[in-house]
């Protein structure tokens, strides 16, 4: 079958795009002619692979997203694909993948109870043109299918669009099993001692890309209190936050300065995995974080909120501890006190990577190219019964 994915851009980086990568590489194997519709792209992951570039005028965030929409629109009605893909923000698709989760449930938990700045007028602007996107991309008959990587996301899709419940796939995210391994150790041993951590520090590590949503600051709210009843704890801070300031002087007024490491972002997540001893990501919203994931096959219990979707994997006590959000501090503490415990990280480590290990990438790749190959033979089998119908008559 010729198949469209669709996304804004292809690159090598970034979640949505490693999972585009992924499936075409795997729909080729199966194959399929693929093509990545996107606006700007790197190397295709497989020679096969070809791109239809789409770049529209467009002046500023808001007026690209439109414009790409209406151009896949344009695009899609011109080309002879069996089935079409969107990875978001499109509304021409016969299936689409909130990997983002819904929009307004984004704005309401992440950045309207953790913003640290005023939106200005062209962000608002661009919220009202992705929230038009979705309602049309989600209105009935737009799509055949919806695919959500939690079932928390697709209890929100029911709920905000009207999706019947028989549309809705989860998918989870999977991981790479071979780059997030336990012995990621040995490259975490030495970024220890970049840090200055000694081989007895207990080694927290938070990451994530914009440090409000994904929860920082509770974090460092209750490590003054950890650090009493453990005095070897350190926290290592990694990821892109433009008002990183903002948490290094919040750290520096808890009086906690010197156990903790702000390292900015990063490309070498599996030494940051293997550095450390329990990944701590108090998030207000993430449908899915992938970093939980490549925690547990690192062998990291995680410490994580309802609101991330990955938290639906965990079996608290086993894998680590899922307390509601937005995170408490008093609940917050509580569990980084009891994975504080060398015997228990150690029991945990074994369950969690057998845990991870249940959800490898190529699964993802596989579940997700199954549903695309029955979506089109159902539209291949409608449209042989209309061309029936229409010799009959």
């Amino acid at each position: 079958m010729r198949v469209a994915l669709v996304h804004l851009r292809q690159s090598g980086t970034g979640g949505t795009e490693r999972y585009l990568d992924q499936l075409a590489a795997h729909l080729v194997e199966r194959g399929h002619a693929v093509t990545a519709v996107c606006r700007s792209h790197e190397a295709p992951p497989r020679p096969e692979v070809e791109f239809a570039v789409l770049r529209p005028p467009s002046l500023g965030g808001a007026w690209r997203t439109w414009a790409f929409a209406r151009a896949v629109e344009r695009h899609v009605a011109s080309a002879a694909y069996d089935v079409v893909f969107s990875l978001g923000r499109t509304w021409t698709h016969d299936v689409i993948r909130l990997g983002g989760g819904c929009h307004a449930t984004y704005l309401e938990l992440s950045r309207n109870g953790g913003a640290r700045r005023r939106r200005g007028w062209l962000d608002r602007l661009r919220d009202r043109v992705v929230l038009d996107i979705e309602r049309r991309g989600l209105a009935p008959g737009a799509y055949a299918a919806v695919v959500t990587n939690s079932r928390m996301v697709k209890k929100d899709v029911m709920q905000r669009h009207a999706v019947p419940e028989d549309r809705v796939t989860v998918i989870y995210n999977g991981v790479d099993l071979q780059r997030f391994h336990p012995e990621r150790r040995r490259q975490g041993a030495a970024l220890r001692k970049d840090c200055g951590f000694a081989d007895g520090d207990l080694v927290v590590l938070f990451l994530g890309t914009g440090y409000s949503r994904k929860g920082l600051a509770p974090l460092l709210e209750v490590f003054p209190a950890f650090l009493r009843v453990c005095p070897r704890a350190r926290l290592l801070v990694v990821g892109y936050d433009s008002q990183r300031h903002h948490f290094e002087r919040q750290a520096e007024r808890n009086g906690i300065a010197a156990a903790v490491r702000f390292l900015g972002g990063r490309r070498d997540a599996e030494a940051c995995f293997g550095a450390s001893d329990i990944y701590a990501l108090p998030t207000r919203y993430d449908p899915f974080a992938n970093s939980t994931l490549e925690a547990l096959a690192c062998g990291l219990p995680v410490v994580t909120t309802s609101a991330n979707g990955a938290s639906e994997l965990i079996d608290p006590g086993r894998h680590g501890s899922v307390i509601a959000a937005p995170a408490a501090a008093e609940a917050l503490y509580r569990e980084l006190v009891f994975w504080s415990d060398a015997e228990r990280r150690s029991g945990a480590a074994r369950e969690s990577r057998l845990l991870a290990e249940r959800f490898p990438q190529e699964r993802t790749a596989a579940d997700s190219a199954a549903l695309l190959e029955a979506v089109a033979a159902e539209k291949k089998r409608r449209r042989h019964a209309a061309s029936l119908g229409g010799e009959a008559r």
